[in-house]
Order: C-alpha cells, then sequence, then structure tokens
C-alpha cells in the first residue's frame, strides 16, 4: 500500500487565514480515526461545542493553547475563557506535551492567545466527519477575508458539533501583539 507513511511536511495540505491542516491518516487509507497537523495561527479561537457522537484528542507539539474540556456551571453564549466547573476546572494553558482527550457530550474548545503560531496533532474519531469539516470550512473561508458566522454554525451542525460560542479569528495587531493576553492556569512544560 502507498500513502501509509508519511513524511515530514507532507501530507494533504487546506490552508485559509484561520489554519493550515495538514491530512495525515484519512478514511481513504483505512483508517477509522482521522488524523491531522494543524498549525494554529495567534488570535484563532474555535469556540465552545460539543459533539453526541464524535471522540477528540489534541496534543500540543510546539507552542501553547488555552484548552477547555468540561462542563461549566454557566454556559455563556460569548466566549468561554472564563468558564468554571462545578469543582473548580478551569482553562488551562497547555504547552508542549500538553494534551486533551474529549469524550462525546464534552463542552470543549481552544483558542491560540499567544502572539506565535502553534502546531498541535488532531484527531477526530469516526472518519471521515472531520476530514469532511475541513474541507467545507475551506470553502467557506474562500469566499472572502472574514467568515460568515451564521455559515460556519449552519456548517457545524452537519457535522454533530453544537456550537456554544462562535468561531473567531482576530489576529493580533502590533499594539495588541506587545500586550500579553491574560494566562489560564498552565500544564505541561515546554522545552
Amino acid at each position: 500500500m502507498t500513502g501509509l507513511i508519511v513524511p515530514p511536511g507532507e501530507g494533504r495540505k487546506l490552508i485559509t487565514p484561520a489554519q493550515e491542516v495538514t491530512f495525515k491518516a484519512t478514511h481513504a487509507q483505512g483508517s477509522v480515526i482521522s488524523v491531522f497537523e494543524v498549525i494554529v495561527p495567534p488570535g484563532f479561537d474555535v469556540g465552545a461545542h460539543v459533539h453526541q457522537e464524535s471522540q477528540e484528542f489534541f496534543y500540543v507539539l510546539e507552542g501553547e493553547l488555552d484548552l477547555l474540556c468540561f462542563e461549566p456551571t454557566e454556559r455563556t453564549q460569548d466566549t468561554w475563557h472564563h468558564w468554571q466547573s462545578a469543582t473548580g476546572e478551569r482553562v488551562i494553558r497547555a504547552a508542549e506535551g500538553g494534551c486533551m482527550f474529549v469524550p462525546p457530550g464534552t463542552p470543549h474548545a481552544f483558542r491560540n492567545a499567544t502572539d506565535k503560531p502553534v502546531k498541535m496533532l488532531f484527531q477526530s474519531y469516526p472518519s471521515p466527519d472531520h476530514e469532511h469539516y475541513f474541507e467545507e470550512i475551506a470553502e467557506i473561508w474562500a469566499r472572502g477575508t472574514t467568515v460568515d458566522p451564521s455559515a460556519v454554525e449552519e456548517m457545524r451542525k452537519r457535522y454533530d458539533v453544537q456550537e456554544l460560542t462562535p468561531l473567531r479569528y482576530q489576529p493580533p495587531t502590533p499594539a495588541t501583539a506587545t500586550a500579553p493576553a491574560p494566562a489560564p492556569a498552565t500544564a505541561g512544560s515546554g522545552k
């Protein structure tokens, strides 16, 4: 079989202003799990959401991501950045080696609140759902320089994504890039 070994930097790429996604293992290769390498630019916030059937796994390869994976005491519609669980869990800042497993029915999110791109490994079950999701969101981004929130929300419904807070991409400006964002609790360690 060919295509089962993917050299560094290789794989099918989908590039948008908000993400660069490289397909590493897909349904077409016989995988029941879709595996992607994702570059998350500064200012990208996937928005809190829930899957009823899907499972996901995120692993930070380079940089730091804010991660959420719990049911909050209150689901605010604007942002998830300050959510807290009934047991005191809060959003964490995960460095290289930090990871997050998302079982079905669990609110979760990630964002890059730093001024540097982040590289992560992302796995989604079952395949090919997220493969199609990435293809379709790339089409939405191709329509213009900003993303239509209603188009994203409508598309997400077709892929088992119940949106709790909106997807946002606000690249830092030179003025905001110098002001550090408030950091959540830290998990993992950098090199």
